[in-house]
């Protein structure tokens, strides 16, 4: 992909890493292919694209770009719910991914930012997905709160990047 990307558009000013899969795989009996799934993606993806973009910035001398990690409030708090715990642990894997990378940001004297954007539940296909074998529970997941849309995320995202470089923006 960073390839193509590099052929096409000559390289990454921006990434925005936006990778959330969550199984229904509990700590006590989920399967470890589950696990490795979730880690895979939400954790191993989101490092290896943040690698590649900041590789990107580097050879062409980019020393304004940002890089932003779209988390959730699960990387923050868990919630009584065993089939999101390990999902969970890996968008703790996020926040911690994103303020390490913040300090070798920063010690590489470099402006490029660092973000993490960390949303509660949007409206997606997320919950049918986790809860594939019961798409009436996943409905009533979105209707029992008032969710967060896309545009709410898309706007972050825009709010984060038109911030003046002096600002850095860090989630609660």
């Amino acid at each position: 992909m960073f390839s193509w990307i590099k052929v096409q558009h000559q390289g990454v000013d921006v990434c925005i890493n936006n990778a959330g899969l969550a199984l229904p795989a509990p700590l006590l009996s989920g399967k470890t292919s589950g696990w490795r799934t979730m880690m895979d993606v939400n954790v191993i993806g989101l490092s290896v694209c943040t690698r590649e973009a900041y590789q990107s910035m580097k050879e062409r001398n980019i020393d304004d770009g940002h890089i932003i990690n779209i988390n959730s409030m699960s990387g923050h708090r868990v919630v009584n719910n065993a089939d999101v715990h390990f999902y969970s642990a890996t968008k703790y894997a996020v926040t911690a991914l994103t303020e390490g990378l913040r300090q070798e940001l920063r010690e590489a004297k470099t402006h490029i930012r660092a973000t993490c954007i960390s949303p509660g539940l949007v409206e997606t296909e997320f919950a049918y997905r986790l809860l594939s074998e019961n798409p009436e529970k996943a409905a009533a997941t979105y209707k029992s709160i008032k969710c967060l849309q896309a545009d709410d995320i898309a706007n972050a995202v825009v709010y984060v990047l038109s911030a003046p470089p002096h600002v850095q923006i860090l989630p609660n």
